[in-house]
């Protein structure tokens, strides 16, 4: 009995210890391993060897929570490549016109003078053509020409010589008319007037060869500055070389004005700061002529009311500044021809100042007042050498009395 109790006991026992094991066994299988002893280092890798391409890490990049989270349509988009911006070229250079020839201008823009002043010339025809010319038509001839503004001893001496040509001419036909009244008109412009103007080269103060020299004055809003730069296309289309002086420093945007006319034409404009001494800025155009061994200097000056005496002066001392280089070879007035009666006043407190040497009559296609041309001239005992014709750049024309007259009282 005794044994059976003792078997008993030992399988409990061995059955226990064998439970043992499995339990222990199972608990070190689930036990993380031992850390080793020290710690292993990855070397760097080793820099290429000049000829070897360097090694490309194979681990994906790491990425951003944004990239991570963002859904496949949201991702964010890869930026474009910088472009440099593209440096503006610079302006080109204005292209230089070349501008009409003078010879024979007038005679081209006959018929814009002919639309304005056919109204003198047709009525002293016309008065001309009647059977018996009495002291009445002779009055009305006279008045005639006086609205013209041809003035008042200009216009009896024309009288006094129609009468005289018609009496001894005994028949008039419509031809012989025209043929008498057109040497009468062009004798009382002055065909043997010298109408150049004088822009020839000359000897300055200290020896040395200077361009010609031409003052442009006048009143504000006769076109001067504008007549300016014409005058420079007239002097380039006759093959001279011109450099402009801007003494004009009182109106806004008149030295800017006469540039662009310059650079149309390839001449250099010479100007200052804006209220600055106007004869400082001639004497330096002038100066700047002779270094560019330049044939022409125009110089604009300032459009001076004739009632300021003092601003008055001061274009008189333009004029003798720019006479310590030599002397001033023109001096041009520009009128505007529609205004008549008030430009021989404006011209005759011109001529009190400076010298005037010649006439530039604006605007002239746009009177009827033809006459202004005569009395103008018998005012300052100077003639009109250039006349405007229109707002064109080539519209200034050399004055010619032949085809003047022949718009006058048309074919």
């Amino acid at each position: 009995m005794e044994i059976v109790i003792l078997a008993v006991v030992i399988a409990v026992v061995a059955l226990g210890a064998i439970s043992g094991l499995v339990v222990s066994s199972r608990k070190k299988k689930q036990l993380p391993p031992a850390p080793p002893s020290s710690p292993s280092v990855t070397a760097p890798p080793a820099e290429p060897h000049v000829g070897e391409e360097a090694e490309t890490p194979t681990a994906e990049p790491r990425r951003t929570i944004e990239e991570v989270d963002l859904p496949a349509a949201e991702a964010p988009v890869a930026e474009a490549p910088v472009v440099e911006p593209e440096v503006p070229a610079a302006p080109a250079a204005p292209e230089i016109e070349v501008p009409e020839p003078t010879a024979g201008r007038l005679v081209r823009l006959r018929s814009r003078l002919s639309r304005s002043q056919n109204s003198l010339g047709k009525g002293l025809l016309t008065l001309l053509s009647r059977e018996h010319l009495d002291e009445d038509t002779w009055e009305e001839i006279e008045d005639t020409l006086l609205t013209a503004d041809v003035g008042v001893a200009p216009t009896h001496e024309l009288v006094e010589r129609l009468r005289e040509r018609v009496r001894v001419l005994g028949t008039r036909t419509p031809d012989e008319l025209r043929t008498l009244l057109r040497e009468e008109l062009i004798t009382l412009i002055g065909p043997d007037l010298d109408r150049a103007v004088h822009t020839e080269p000359g000897v300055g103060t200290n020896g040395e060869e200077k361009p010609g020299v031409v003052m442009v004055v006048g009143v504000n809003g006769v076109g001067k500055t504008t007549t300016t730069g014409k005058l420079a296309r007239v002097l380039v289309a006759d093959g001279r070389s011109v450099v402009l002086g801007a003494a004009d420093t009182f109106r806004a945007a008149a030295a800017d004005q006469l540039q662009t006319w310059g650079e149309r034409v390839g001449a250099r404009t010479v100007r200052g700061p804006e209220g600055g001494d106007p004869a400082s800025i001639a004497f330096d155009a002038v100066k700047e002529g002779i270094a560019e061994n330049a044939d022409v200097v125009l110089v604009d000056t300032a459009g001076r009311l004739h009632t300021k005496t003092g601003l008055m002066d001061e274009l008189g001392k333009v004029k003798r500044v720019l006479e310590k280089h030599g002397a001033v070879d023109e001096v041009l007035l520009v009128l505007d021809a529609t205004t008549g009666q008030n430009g021989l006043v404006q011209a005759r407190v011109f001529a009190e100042v400076v010298d005037i040497t010649g006439i530039v009559l604006t605007k002239l296609d746009g009177t009827a007042k033809g006459g202004i041309v005569v009395a103008v001239q018998r005012e300052l005992g100077v003639p009109v050498k250039l006349v405007g014709l229109g707002e064109g750049a080539d519209d200034l024309a050399p004055f010619e009395p032949g085809a003047f007259v022949d718009a006058l009282i048309g074919d």
